[in-house]
């Protein structure tokens, strides 16, 4: 049966995130059309926090096979968050294949490690970032696993990203690949393209599989797997790759160039191409990161959608925020000061310094839009910090007001601001890798553009640069201690 569209072959899509697995069925040109999803599980332990891959494989396999009932796959392609890390033994039918569980990125180091692992990570052009919270570096599990587990540690045949995991699972082809090596895993120099020294100076060079291209077909599905659940034979396995550069991907495969995109969520992520290295400042959430063509890509980051829940508040208004709201914020000054969270974000020093200045939110509503108009300033730091690029193209969670781009636009009148609403742009990244090699022409996309401000427009720049420095004060006060 095939409910892909158009009677032309469709993609399966599997997204590995933190929280959540997402497996699709998408046409060759990135529309989804059926999307199936689970929790991702975590387990306590021993010997540390882990994924229960094992659960996971069971479903990703028989989801993967229901689908393929419904939509003619021609290939599957993963995308996965850019901290995980899975170390294996030879057999991906030896179950999970996995020689050590998957550590969970977001539990604390123990100190002798976190200590150890310090003056091991090399220059920010060998880590690609600042060292970040948790066990969040590919590089500091792989010393947190060998520290504590040397036996099963030196039985170890590959580590594998998350993406080339489940490829090595469904192909039993291992391979490595740029761009989710370029995100933070403190193992490759991007800059440089070359393994970052701890790899060597540890030995685990040969855990590193040789490289494949994002888009390069690794195999077909495994017999065995072919056998056991009934998935087509003749399926493709991708090798895959990090899911923001996927995202970004999916704009340059719709012809854009020369731009800047922004992802709102949880995180508020910025990649562009032409931030030059020397701009890039690891003390204000910059990062290095590689496109899927092993290119570098400046990158920045600071906890958005952390700080919004913190200025919001619990269970937010769900309408619109209205414009007379802003115009009473800005006439008012009611003005967030960063930053609420434990992180930094784009301010160093200004972790747990958050605060509300002059006259409080009174209602709910007015504390959604207080929070909304704090996340287009923190974008536009975002932006103005990391390129020059004229085009900046928004996505993600935060579209879903329309005062956010609204806002953004207004702060940046000598740039062209446009958004997309879809919702699945990792995923439809992921996707267009399956046509890499044979598309003809640009990839579809729409964009839509912001409602400008008109004559409301001057007061925000106003409020923007007392925002600005507010924050870039509160910084300067907490690392001098005052």
């Amino acid at each position: 049966m095939n409910d892909s569209g158009s009677g032309a072959a469709a993609v399966a899509v599997l997204d590995v995130g933190k929280t959540n697995v997402k497996l699709s069925a998408f046409t060759a040109d990135g529309a989804a059309v059926e999307t199936l999803s689970v929790p991702n599980p975590v387990l306590p332990g021993p010997p540390w926090r882990h994924h229960d891959v094992t659960a996971l494989s069971q479903w990703v396999f028989e989801t993967l096979a229901a689908l393929s009932r419904r939509h003619d796959l021609s290939a599957i392609v993963t995308a996965g968050h850019g901290s995980g890390g899975v170390l294996t033994g030879t057999d991906p039918d030896a179950g999970d294949g996995a020689t050590l569980p998957m550590i969970d990125y977001e539990q604390s180091l123990p100190p002798d490690i976190l200590d150890g692992y310090t003056p091991l990570a090399g220059s920010f052009l060998d880590r690609g970032s600042a060292t970040m919270h948790g066990a969040t570096h590919q590089a500091r599990q792989l010393y947190w696993m060998e520290a504590r587990q040397p036996d099963a540690f030196g039985k170890a045949r590959w580590f594998l990203g998350l993406p080339q995991y489940w490829a090595w699972r469904l192909s039993g082809i291992a391979a490595s690949e740029a761009s989710f090596l370029g995100a933070q895993s403190h193992l490759w120099n991007v800059a440089e393209r070359r393994w970052a020294p701890i790899v060597g100076a540890r030995g685990w060079e040969r855990l590193m599989p040789p490289f494949a291209k994002a888009w390069q077909t690794l195999g077909p599905i495994r017999p065995e797997l072919v056998k056991r659940y009934g998935l087509p034979a003749e399926m493709r396995v991708l090798a895959g790759g990090h899911d923001s550069s996927l995202n970004h991907y999916r704009y340059h495969a719709a012809g854009l160039q020369d731009f800047t995109v922004i992802s709102t969520g949880t995180w508020i992520v910025g990649f562009s191409r032409s931030t030059p290295i020397d701009r890039l400042d690891e003390h204000r959430g910059m990062t290095l990161n590689s496109d899927l063509f092993g290119n570098r890509l400046g990158g920045i980051l600071t906890m958005g959608g952390r700080e919004f829940s913190h200025i919001a508040g619990v269970d937010p208004p769900t309408d619109n925020a209205p414009p007379e709201v802003l115009v009473r914020l800005l006439a008012q000054r009611t003005i967030a000061a960063p930053s609420f969270g434990d992180d930094d974000g784009l301010f160093p020093g200004s972790a747990g310094s958050g605060r509300i200045l002059g006259p409080e939110p009174k209602s709910a509503m007015e504390r959604k839009t207080l929070a909304l108009l704090y996340c287009a300033l923190l974008t536009v730091e975002c932006i103005e910090t990391l390129s020059a690029d004229r085009l900046v193209v928004l996505d993600g969670s935060f579209l879903r007001d329309p005062l956010y781009a609204d806002v953004v636009a207004a702060l940046l009148p000598d740039r062209k601001v446009c958004f997309n609403l879809d919702a699945y742009g990792v995923a439809a990244g992921a996707a267009l890798l399956a046509g890499h090699e044979t598309r003809k022409g640009p990839a579809p996309l729409t964009l839509s553009e912001p409602t400008r401000f008109g004559r409301l427009e001057p007061e925000l720049l106003r409020y923007a640069a007392d925002w600005r420095a507010v924050a870039r004060t509160t910084a300067t006060e907490t690392n001098s201690g005052t």
